[in-house]
């Protein structure tokens, strides 16, 4: 029974089993065939849901979050719509720590779904007491009864990954699967998804995508995070000015850098010829596609699963408004 043959008790039963959906024309000169993992088919309107919705089960099961408690995290927006989401419908307070690169969009949802938002400089590094990693954990450390979700450094943010975006790929691939490109921010989605497919196919090619700006595709390749990487960039809920443990850099195979301004063209050229009204994480994972199959990656036998983590409603007043778009110089 699929999650849309029954009647469900709640929103939350709806978290995953996404649809995988062929891309026509974006892709037309494109070697291989293309399928979009489409996220934001999950109630919360992004991938995060899962990983959020795992977290809060497990501190339940084993007694950690109890009646009345205060769910406190670190998040670009999506996973804290997700956190919000949950808390409402299972009776919970939600504390946010935001990145003032999120956009007003994202703050005004958390804030409409009951969480509690603080929104922090982005630029500035993650050990600064400003910091949106820091204001989290002393917001946590004064509110008795609060659980930190922590999704760049649990576990079980790559395990949700690891159970269910993982299997669903390979089932609706039938295995035919050959390549999964996705963004590397937290690194739950690349890695859980990631380490389940090599498990059935260890031929399978995981492809990460980064922000420029940020130090995750040197790190894979070096094994040192490099300062002089870090610089401010646009793009959100992708890329980072640290190295999260809720990253397994042994099943990515290599990674590609994306620039704000491709991936903000890209997202609504995916718009424009499929459609598909995605984010700008989304964006940029297509455009690090297409650099991809620039560089020879892939063959005409090739079958490219591509992760669209999220909704472009959460973007209205950034890459879908002209002005904001104008204001970047990314368009005239």
């Amino acid at each position: 029974m699929t999650k849309n043959d029954k009647i469900n008790n709640n929103i939350l039963e709806l978290v995953g089993e996404t649809p995988l959906i062929k891309l026509q024309k974006i892709t037309k000169d494109l070697k291989g065939a293309y399928y979009a993992k489409v996220e934001y088919f999950n109630p919360g309107l992004s991938s995060k849901d899962r990983i959020a919705l795992h977290i809060i089960n497990d501190a339940e099961k084993k007694g950690i979050l109890k009646k009345g408690a205060t769910i406190v995290e670190t998040t670009s927006g999506n996973t804290g719509y997700s956190l919000a989401m949950i808390s409402l419908v299972k009776g919970y307070k939600c504390i946010l720590a935001v990145s003032d690169k999120s956009s007003k969009d994202k703050i005004s949802l958390l804030k409409t779904m009951g969480a509690e938002v603080h929104v922090c400089p982005a630029n500035v590094s993650a050990d600064d007491p400003r910091s949106y990693y820091e204001v989290a954990k002393t917001i946590h450390k004064k509110t008795k009864n609060s659980v930190y979700i922590n999704q760049y450094f649990n576990e079980l943010n790559i395990d949700a990954h690891y159970r269910t975006t993982g299997p669903e790929i390979w089932q609706q691939t039938k295995g035919k699967i050959t390549h999964l490109v996705v963004a590397s921010g937290t690194g739950g989605t690349i890695s859980g998804a990631g380490k389940f497919l090599k498990e059935q196919n260890p031929a399978i090619k995981i492809l990460g995508v980064d922000a420029d700006g940020s130090v995750l595709k040197k790190y894979h390749e070096t094994g040192a995070l490099d300062p002089n990487e870090i610089k401010p960039y646009r793009i959100e809920g992708l890329g980072k000015s640290l190295i999260p443990t809720a990253t397994n850099f042994d099943v990515i195979d290599t990674y590609e850098k994306v620039g704000d301004k491709d991936a903000a063209l890209t997202a609504r050229e995916i718009v424009q010829k499929e459609g598909l009204f995605c984010g700008y994480t989304s964006g940029a994972v297509m455009q690090a596609t297409k650099q991809y199959a620039a560089l020879g990656t892939f063959d005409k036998e090739s079958f490219i699963v591509i992760v669209f983590p999220d909704h472009g409603s959460r973007y209205m007043s950034k890459i879908y408004s002209d002005a904001w778009m104008q204001a970047q110089d990314f368009i005239d």
